[in-house]
């Protein structure tokens, strides 16, 4: 500073004689070299070697006399763990010095006007500066960029109050909006120049991708369908179905927020923008050695993982599903639903019936596994047995179904189902559900059908007296029909036995007087034959039963099971 030649200096402020103080005019000239320096390290970009982290700040060694530091805070992840060591080297801007004489460094490449005539020529020329948050204030951020300026809220680039609070500090790139030197006034937007910054980072991240590439991202926002995953400036979408080769009920069950995916890239549109990700490319396809390891026939264990209309899937291996059919679930019976014979987490053993990996298709059958119970159908359910407890699946018109156990469905005619009366529908007497018992009729095995009957075992007026009688007992009967061999007797109301005539040995018949004409006589004897009826005669013409007549008669034989009584004349 040059005073004037009128003014001295006071004896208290004259500086002693040394031979290596410098002249005032030295002194100018090194202030004005230490801002020269100061200036140009300002604005320029050096690198930087980290040689030490310290709990607050990373120490740098940017080649001059004194290290620079920078806020440990800017390399500390969401888990507060720094993510720089010493050795690493970085790109810093010098921004000034601290109390202790250390260099203020940035990783923030912008400029910071120094005067106001930098800072008119930043808000003509709409530059982007360099500012340091200092606070947050009523509607919005106050911010450091040389002189004080003000930030709203509306232009912070802050989505929420907490989002304002962790920008203290932090150092933000932004552009001058207004400028009023006279007042010193000046507004700063953040938001404008982040959203910038985002179309050009996309723009050189969507150049900088090609199909096929394998890259890291963060799962940005999850959806329904699938989630965005950030890759560095452009976001990619990894549909809920190339998460993974399993099935993927929920996207969440597999990713979360934040989380950092390694994903490779499918399909990119230029004209549209999208890149296609996918996460289950980076593992083999298992359908391929599936289908590689199985063949028709082959017998295999899994787990049913879903139930649909027309089947059930099974999971044969990781990420791999079979198809069960509907007709392929059990042997004899119709199944509607696959949930009538499984339900998912069921662990089932099956046949693969079908592979097809072009289509990736597994077809399987379950009761194919079972065995075919119509094997020996005719040895575990013989005609004449009667079927215990079988219960009523379904009922048609014409009659219905019954379960017989092992996959094998039986079926009792309408008109077996009861001999009280003529039935409409089997609804009458019978409900799904009911446990009955019946009698097998019929076995089919070639057209897998077994006809059973009720009103066979219902109780008859026979089984009743054959239930009151006991072989040896004397009773009256009434000759029904009779032969020479043979005759019908009804031994009670509508109860009719059996009676078998013995053989007479024929008598020699005596020489014959000479006959003589008695037409008289000839005449008695066909009348008396006429009255008579149709006599049953012995071989020596002596009549043993007629019709109609009622005599005593002895049991031989009542079996229940056919349901037969036969008698003896007594």
């Amino acid at each position: 500073m040059n005073f004037p030649e009128t003014t001295q200096p006071s004896d208290a402020l004259q500086i002693p004689d040394r031979e290596d103080a410098p002249e005032p005019s030295a002194f100018g000239a090194i202030l004005t070299e230490f801002e020269q320096e100061h200036k140009a390290a300002a604005s320029e970009s050096l690198q930087g070697t980290v040689i030490s982290v310290t709990a607050e700040n990373v120490v740098v060694d940017i080649g001059r006399k004194m290290e620079g530091v920078l806020p440990v805070a800017k390399f500390t992840d969401k888990q507060g763990k720094v993510t720089v060591k010493a050795g690493d080297v970085m790109s810093v801007v010098v921004r000034g010095r601290n109390e202790e004489g250390y260099y203020e460094l940035s990783t923030l490449h912008v400029k910071r006007p120094t005067d106001w005539t930098g800072f008119e020529k930043a808000f003509a020329d709409k530059e982007v500066i360099g500012g340091t948050v200092t606070e947050v204030v009523k509607g919005g951020l106050r911010v450091d960029i040389g002189v004080s300026a003000f930030c709203p809220a509306s232009r912070s680039g802050a989505r929420d109050p907490i989002e304002m609070e962790k920008l203290v500090g932090a150092e933000i790139r932004c552009r001058i909006t207004k400028l009023d030197t006279a007042d010193e006034d000046v507004v700063v937007d953040r938001r404008g120049v982040l959203e910038e910054e985002a179309v050009l980072a996309k723009e050189k991240a969507f150049a900088g991708l090609v199909e096929g590439a394998i890259i890291h991202g963060t799962v940005r926002t999850i959806m329904d369908f699938g989630a965005f995953v950030d890759l560095g400036g452009v976001d990619g979408l990894l549909h809920i179905s190339d998460i993974s080769w399993n099935r993927v009920a929920k996207v969440t069950d597999m990713l979360s927020l934040g989380d950092s995916v390694e994903v490779k890239v499918l399909k990119i549109d230029p004209a549209a923008k999208r890149i296609s990700l996918g996460m289950k490319q980076l593992t083999p396809d298992p359908w391929t050695l599936a289908t590689q390891n199985l063949k028709a026939g082959d017998r295999i264990k899994g787990k049913v993982v879903r139930i649909a209309d027309f089947g059930a899937f099974v999971e044969v291996a990781p990420g791999v599903d079979g198809l069960i059919p509907l007709s392929s679930l059990a042997w004899g019976k119709r199944v509607r639903k696959a949930s009538e014979v499984v339900k998912v987490g069921d662990a089932v053993e099956v046949v693969v019936a079908e592979v097809k990996p072009a289509d990736k298709r597994i077809s399987l059958s379950l009761k194919e596994a079972l065995g075919d119970p119509w094997e020996d159908v005719e040895a575990k359910f013989p005609v004449g047995k009667v079927a215990e407890e079988v219960a009523v699946t379904n009922m048609a018109k014409f009659g219905a179904f019954v379960d017989m156990g092992e996959g094998i469905e039986g079926m009792i005619h309408i008109a077996d189902i009861t001999s009280e009366k003529r039935l409409e529908h089997p609804k009458e007497m019978l409900a799904v559900g009911q446990k009955v018992r019946a009698l097998i009729l019929e076995v089919d095995k070639e057209r897998r059908r077994i006809r059973l009957g009720m009103k066979q075992l219902e109780p008859t007026v026979v089984d009743k007296f054959i239930e009151e009688h006991k072989v040896g007992e004397t009773l009256s009967g009434r000759v029904i029909s009779a032969t020479a061999e043979m005759a019908k007797v009804e031994v009670s109301e509508g109860i009719a036995a059996t009676c078998r005539l013995p053989k007479d040995e024929p008598k020699q018949a005596a020489a014959p007087e000479p006959a003589r004409s008695d037409v008289s006589s000839l005449s008695a004897m066909l009348s008396a034959r006429w009255k008579q009826g149709g006599a049953t005669e012995t071989a020596a013409g002596t009549p043993k039963l007629r019709t109609g007549e009622v005599r005593s008669f002895r049991i031989t034989l009542l079996d229940a099971a056919a349901k037969r009584i036969e008698v003896e004349m007594a």
